[in-house]
């Protein structure tokens, strides 16, 4: 039987929301789980499936749906914190969660359709949901060629899809395609079914176990209940996303720096020009690390900072204020911009700097720390910041409206994410 979504969600989430140390004392014991065998698992290429049930069963999938409703109550601020402290216990963890809190974010900004009581209904089971929207192909951006049709009160889809994080650990997969009527819908598709192939092709260097590798659709049946107009998917929603991505990015520093000061920590010989033979006694080491710790705070600054102007957007779209939404839309645009810049930059250059504090012993294989760069920099490079930092650029100078943070499917084809 479905709950009733009473009182309004809106209400909810426009009123008052979780303590983060309530927040925090609740999954951080799941986290140093997770990280006990991180090493392992990117050593053997292990993909996480228990370790993402553990978090689905103590209640992470739901952050942001409101306590009343079954949910956390967390704000986006502390959904992107506690990402990031996930993403230093497991970076591959943090980024399977990507599809499914911005599937819940979407069903949380929209209270009044008819299948939002029934996708909270299923959140609170534990219901999982990945998925991805890129072609399977060389096409352009907005240039979907998979298919969505009805016939018989039986909607289907078949297209090919890439990037489908999540969804080797997902009951639901949330894929984008063009119906009769080449519009463009997103149908949430249950993966049980002989309709769905799943593949295990992602090649990349870095974040290996997301399962972001290929999903096929030749007739699979979309549920009654997920069925929506990509145009009215979430205003912010390109910037969830990216911040998303940011978070997981910030917990790979803190892991890296973590790493890098516990080794220089155990090491116990030093080059002949160093300062002093007991290399966690030598200044330069420990300008080292002191140096990468700076460029850590650099990046978790500008991840609080950025974060919380989702909040603003959000809590003016729950009171209907639609003047303030679209203000605090462009403000969080450009925030979120500035952010991936300082975040990126600092991350990479902490990933590669621990290796200067160490030595040549720290490129050992069974330390896998090269892992930390392999995964920053693979995040990095799915919006490179070269094109945010020339959005920002015409917006500083020109005052031109910066554009790549809402719903791209609900303007004009062509413009990135």
């Amino acid at each position: 039987m479905v709950a009733p979504t009473s009182p309004d969600i809106r209400t909810l989430l426009a009123g008052s929301f979780a303590e983060f140390d309530t927040l925090a004392a609740t999954y951080r014991p799941v986290f140093t789980r997770i990280a006990e065998g991180n090493l392992q698992r990117e050593r053997t290429r292990e993909f996480p499936y228990e370790q993402v049930r553990w978090l689905i069963d103590a209640g992470f999938s739901r952050l942001r749906i409101p306590r009343e409703l079954g949910g956390d109550g967390a704000t986006l601020q502390q959904v992107f914190l506690l990402l990031a402290e996930l993403g230093e216990a497991d970076p591959n963890v943090a980024h399977i969660f990507r599809n499914h809190l911005a599937f819940v974010e979407d069903r949380l900004n929209s209270p009044d359709h008819p299948s939002t009581e029934v996708w909270l209904e299923r959140f609170r089971q534990g219901q999982f949901v990945g998925g991805g929207w890129t072609e399977a192909s060389n096409a352009k951006f907005g240039e979907i060629g998979t298919r969505i049709t009805t016939s018989e009160g039986v909607t289907r889809i078949t297209g090919n899809k890439f990037y489908a994080t999540g969804s080797l650990y997902a009951d639901w997969l949330d894929v984008i395609g063009r119906n009769e009527n080449d519009e463009l819908i997103t149908a949430l598709v249950p993966r049980e079914q002989a309709g769905v192939t799943l593949l295990d092709d992602w090649d990349g260097f870095g974040q290996q176990t997301t399962a972001s590798g290929s999903a096929r659709y030749q007739d699979a049946v979309v549920d009654e209940h997920g069925i929506f107009p990509a145009e009215q998917r979430f205003a912010y929603q390109g910037l969830f996303y990216q911040t998303a991505l940011l978070s997981v990015l910030v917990g790979i520093g803190r892991a890296a720096f973590r790493d890098g000061s516990e080794g220089l920590r155990r090491r116990t010989r030093n080059y002949p020009l160093g300062v002093n033979e007991v290399p966690p006694q030598d200044p330069l080491l420990q300008q080292q690390i002191g140096y990468i710790g700076t460029r850590l705070f650099q990046a978790e600054a500008a991840l609080e900072k950025q974060s919380a102007t989702l909040d603003v957007v959000a809590r003016a779209h729950a009171l209907g204020d639609a003047e303030r939404e679209k203000t605090a839309l462009v403000d969080a645009t450009v925030r979120t911009h500035e952010a991936q810049s300082v975040i990126v930059d600092s991350v990479l250059e902490i990933t590669a700097t621990i290796f200067d504090a160490l030595g040549a012993s720290a490129t050992s294989v069974s330390l896998a720390l090269d892992r930390h760069w392999r995964n920053a920099r693979t995040l990095s490079s799915h919006n490179p910041r070269v094109f945010k930092e020339r959005v920002l650029g015409d917006y500083y100078v020109n005052g031109t409206v910066p554009v790549g943070g809402s719903n791209p499917y609900a303007r004009p084809q062509g413009q990135g994410v």
